[in-house]
């Protein structure tokens, strides 16, 4: 496993989906995924969240999150009924 289930993602605190090991940086982390937040978080996670483990630069377009951050608002969203 690469990262923690996404699904019910946005409104969730940071460092908190049961059953996946963060570190101590999202661990101790004081804030809530917001698609705002989330945007700051692909853009530069290192500069966003100091500490964290993530491997990776960001992803520099602001189109190129806003897609991603549309794609998952829906793919991780309870649907009716659930």
């Amino acid at each position: 496993m690469v990262g923690p289930n996404l699904y019910g993602f946005f409104g969730r605190p940071a460092g908190s989906s049961a059953g996946y090991v963060y570190s101590a940086a999202l661990q101790e982390s004081d804030f809530v995924w917001t698609p705002r937040a989330l945007d700051a978080w692909l853009a530069q996670p290192a500069r966003f969240l100091p500490g964290n483990r993530m491997s990776f630069p960001g992803v520099s377009r602001a189109s190129d999150r806003a897609d991603m951050i549309a794609y998952l608002l829906e793919a991780t969203s309870p649907q009716d009924g659930e």
